[in-house]
């Protein structure tokens, strides 16, 4: 806000005037050099305008008249420095205190006043004077209780401090002006103290909790330090005043509340063992932050709101402009609340400071920028005025007053002619909170009328008439109302507590409106029915579906399309977070950020956690890229793309992971280097959902090398076991599922060789002993974990042997031989369906074909051995002239067209088996002429075929 001149014309200016001429003059009389300073005319306006905004200033400044040299000199740019509290003199302690808090407060108010400071600024001044003075007392009375009763000692002899944690605004680095400071006191482990007078560790630290609040707060001549609040411990005024960390665990496991995790958001040490206080809050974290969205919070949040709402009304408190509509309190309740919901997921939603938290909610799309910038322009103009109502009297206070001159005070000092235009400016910004905060918590008070499914449904089991179903839509209501009187008279739905069944209520009734008008009804409703069978008992994803009709109508949509994505919501439900999480409707992740999405795992210390950590966002992950082609937000190959992305990160983390345990268990193996080649569609970067990983494993290292552990390893065996451990972990079972299924058989030998093979012998088996498959094989691998150096000589013994010349009848006769050997296996065609992956025509004969000629061509055109995805491998034929432009075309037509069918029946949870339509004819016939052109024989014996 501007500043404005203090003196007006009206009558009401006058007093204010004729108010800081009595204060000037008194000032002037307090001290002949206070009297001088203010012959300056300059300097005693600006004493005037704080006088004017301030009579606790005023008083400050009569008590200690050497503050105006001070502020004159360097208008209190710097802080004051806190007292030292003697052991000698601790009489002296409470006036020690209390003077530096006034004089140090007073500097606050100078630069608020005068536009010294940004009032972010003053809030963290008024919150280092609160640390300052708690920190000084603190380590004070540790100094007299250690003389007094000695030190507490745990069992292992280690010394136990008290921890002071802040709550509240001190917490969160926003301490108003006159504001008490809420506080709760800890100790890391119990004990005795060692002193000639030993007390237990609960009565030690409980001593020294109650001395420090009673020194900040108890009134003396001098007035007061800081009031203190307590009420905040476990079990408030009944509980203990300081607890052990092992206790306060075991309260917060047992007994802690919602509003709890509100208050325990902001907690920070502020004082004491600050080091041991923050490492305890780490493990508070899954008590305030959910592991998932977690609308439960709102819950609280309304409990709290209601609350506050029926202490205004009986206080008549709504010119209150904390607790008030559209006060403080709903702008910190409105981040608190969002922070809570989604904290969980994004840890940068993870903090104290409420700027800064609503910055991240904007950055996460949490709210909108233009909201949220609205929300901050609030919040900073009711702290101002906050401060300015406690500065005027360091009152405690956050009411409008009432008193007319008291009102132009604070008025005119904000930079406003009068009452009425702040009054007006106020009325505007409380308006905007109030509309949000109200937005908020609208969800749930969707007021739609019942209607015959929420009749129905509350019915059942004894009543309701399935016509109700085929009213609605459902083409097999029968079968429907059978499965939903099941699910009515299930035991899950039967123990449901009251507010769970209310919630139920709601959420299923919806659920069958929308199922009604999906694309396809009874399917929908039978997949809704065994994902609410498995959420029935988490509180969290119940209230998600109540409190978030997009979400839910986006559950139904989502489920009535994909009988894959409603498995796998089933099994595994924290993917409902996924239907509103803001990333997924934009850019799809590349491999940067998949990266950014895994390595977390990395620092997780216990490797069930780490590995349940990195499927969790496994699951997410694919689970967006299903979504994004499930509503053609991108096409098939971007999403297979994308999944194997994905997978290679996975498994470059978990190399990491096993990595680590081997060299734990075995010592390093100086100088070897170990590599992960992925084949097939992995390799290709055309991975399916829920496709196995084609793994090859190579090492280097001197043969007669040993592990440096105890437990030595030879090299050969050494990275063996790291191949092994790499295998198990990623088909791990977790709590969420496998990470992915190995095939470790396109090793040289298959099943019968070695799981790891050495750089030299596989540069060997490639050259000399491989069949004319395992090359083809070859065509689509690529190096995708470990160690660079060995992944560029893998691509050397690649380029080596895929550029080989070839005899192209014998190369024609081998793959067309074992195409045919394929097609006989594994074809699942019939006379009105095609298999399109090994059908004729189909994928497969596609892959051959190109494999065929990169064998073929390699050895004159070494462009060809780049690429070995679908797409690039036709570029490269083209840009060969192996392939024209209208052949490439129509090959890379019939590949989207393929692929992006095969991942429609996969989504569906549909055999890839296409009935016999044009379009597919059509595809066929493209393939198998190309196949025919280039003189293979996979549908006749392959030597009638020309060689071309």
């Amino acid at each position: 806000m501007t500043q404005s001149p203090v003196m007006g014309n009206d009558a009401t200016t006058a007093l204010i005037g004729a108010l800081v001429e009595r204060g000037l003059a008194g000032l002037r009389a307090r001290s002949a050099e206070a009297a001088a300073l203010l012959e300056d005319a300059t300097f005693a306006e600006r004493v005037g305008k704080v006088i004017a905004a301030s009579d606790f200033a005023l008083e400050t400044l009569r008590k200690q008249p050497g503050l105006l040299a001070t502020l004159k000199r360097d208008e209190g740019a710097e802080a004051f420095a806190p007292p030292v509290l003697s052991a000698e003199r601790s009489t002296q302690w409470p006036e020690q205190l209390r003077s530096y808090r006034a004089a140090e407060s007073t500097r606050l108010v100078w630069r608020d006043v005068l536009g010294l400071d940004e009032v972010d600024a003053i809030l963290a001044g008024s919150t280092r004077l609160a640390e300052n003075c708690l920190r000084t007392a603190l380590e004070a009375l540790e100094t007299e209780f250690a003389q007094r009763h000695g030190v507490v000692r745990a069992a292992d002899g280690s010394a136990q401090r008290l921890v002071v944690f802040g709550l509240g605004k001190l917490g969160g680095g926003e301490l108003n002006f006159s504001s008490d400071i809420d506080l709760v006191y800890t100790y890391p482990q119990g004990g005795e103290s060692d002193g000639a007078r030993s007390l237990a560790a609960e009565d030690y630290f409980a001593r020294l909790g109650q001395r420090l609040a009673k020194l900040l707060d108890e009134p003396t001549v001098d007035g007061f330090s800081h009031r203190v609040d307590l009420r905040l411990r476990p079990f408030g005024n009944a509980g203990r005043v300081a607890l052990s960390f092992a206790g306060m665990d075991q309260y917060f496991q047992r007994e802690g509340r919602d509003w709890e995790r509100y208050a325990w958001l902001k907690a920070r040490a502020v004082a004491g063992d600050i080091e041991a206080g923050e490492q305890w809050l780490q493990t508070l974290r899954p008590f305030v932050y959910r592991r998932y969205l977690d609308f439960t919070a709102l819950d609280g949040l309304r409990e709290m709101k209601a609350a506050i709402a029926a202490e205004v009304a009986r206080r008549e408190l709504a010119d209150d402009i904390k607790r008030g509509p559209g006060g403080i309190r709903e702008i910190e309740f409105l981040a608190q609340a969002l922070q809570l919901i989604h904290g969980g997921r994004e840890a940068t939603l993870r903090e104290r400071r409420l700027l800064p938290a609503l910055d991240a909610l904007m950055r996460t799309r949490q709210i909108s920028q233009e909201d949220g910038d609205a929300l901050i322009h609030a919040y900073r103009f009711l702290r101002k005025l906050e401060n300015r109502l406690q500065m005027l009297r360091d009152a405690q206070t956050h009411a409008l007053p009432e008193n007319p001159l008291d009102r132009a005070r604070i008025a005119q000092c904000l930079g406003y002619p009068d009452w009425g235009a702040l009054d007006a400016a106020l009325a505007a910004q409380r308006a905007r909170v109030a509309a949000e905060f109200g937005e908020l918590l609208a969800p749930r008070q969707r007021d739609v009328t019942p209607g015959v499914l929420s009749g129905y449904w509350r019915a059942l089991p004894n009543s309701g008439n399935a016509e109700a179903l085929a009213t609605a839509g459902f083409g097999d209501p029968a079968s429907a109302d059978a499965a939903l009187r099941d699910f009515a008279n299930s035991g899950g739905v039967l123990g449901l507590s009251d507010g769970a069944r209310a919630r139920l209520d709601r959420v299923l009734p919806a659920l069958l409106e929308g199922a009604a008008r999906s694309s396809q009804p009874d399917a929908a409703i039978k997949r809704l029915l065994v994902l609410l069978r498995a959420i029935l008992r988490r509180a969290s994803y119940l209230a998600l579906l109540d409190e978030q009709p997009s979400a839910l109508n986006r559950l139904v949509d989502v489920v009535a399309r994909s009988a894959l994505l409603a498995e796998r919501l089933a099994l595994y439900p924290l993917l409902l977070d996924e239907l509103l999480d803001t990333r997924v409707g934009g850019p799809m992740p590349d491999r940067e950020v998949m990266r950014r999405e895994c390595e977390p795992a990395l620092h997780e210390d216990d490797p069930e956690t780490a590995l349940r950590a990195l499927n969790e966002k496994r699951l997410a992950l694919s689970f967006r890229i299903a979504l994004a082609a499930l509503d053609g937000r991108q096409s098939a190959r971007d999403s297979m793309r994308q999944l194997a992305w994905l997978a290679e990160e996975v498994v470059r983390v978990v190399l990491r992971m096993v990595h680590a345990e081997v060299v734990a268990a075995h010592g390093e193996v100086a100088g070897g280097r170990f590599a992960v080649i992925g084949y097939g569609s992995l390799g290709g970067e055309e991975l399916g959902f829920g496709s196995d990983l084609d793994l090859v494993f190579l090492f280097d290292a001197d043969p007669s090398a040993i592990s440096s552990g105890t437990r030595s390893l030879e090299a050969g065996r050494w990275y063996a076991r790291l191949a092994q451990k790499l295998v198990a972990l990623l088909g791990a079972a977790t709590g969420a599922g496998r990470l992915y299924d190995v095939d470790v058989r396109l090793r040289p030998d298959g099943a019968k060789g070695l799981l790891v093979s050495s750089v030299s012998s596989y540069r060997d088996y490639q050259l000399e002993r491989a069949w004319t498959w395992e090359h083809q094989a070859l065509v689509r691998a690529r190096g995708v974990a470990g160690d660079a150096s060995l992944l560029s000589e893998f691509d050397a013994i690649r380029e080596r042997t895929l550029s080989q010349p070839r005899d192209a009848r014998k190369l024609q006769e081998e793959v067309g031989s074992m195409r045919l050997k394929m097609r006989a296996e594994l074809d699942r065609s019939d006379a009105a369906r095609f298999d399109l992956k090994q059908g004729a025509g189909g994928l497969v004969d596609l892959e051959f074909l190109l494999q065929f000629l990169v064998l073929r061509d390699s050895s004159s055109h070494a462009a060809l051995l780049e690429p070995r995805d679908t797409q690039g491998l036709i570029d490269a034929l083209r840009a060969a002239g192996t392939l024209d432009e209208t052949q490439a075309q129509s090959l890379l037509c019939v590949h989207g067209y393929f692929v992006s069918e095969g991942l429609n029946c996969t989504l569906d949870r549909r055999p890839r088996l296409l009935p016999e339509g044009e379009a597919t004819l059509s595809a066929r016939a493209v393939v198998r002429e190309e196949v025919s052109r280039h003189g293979l024989g996979f549908d006749l014996a392959a030597d009638s075929q020309p060689i071309q």
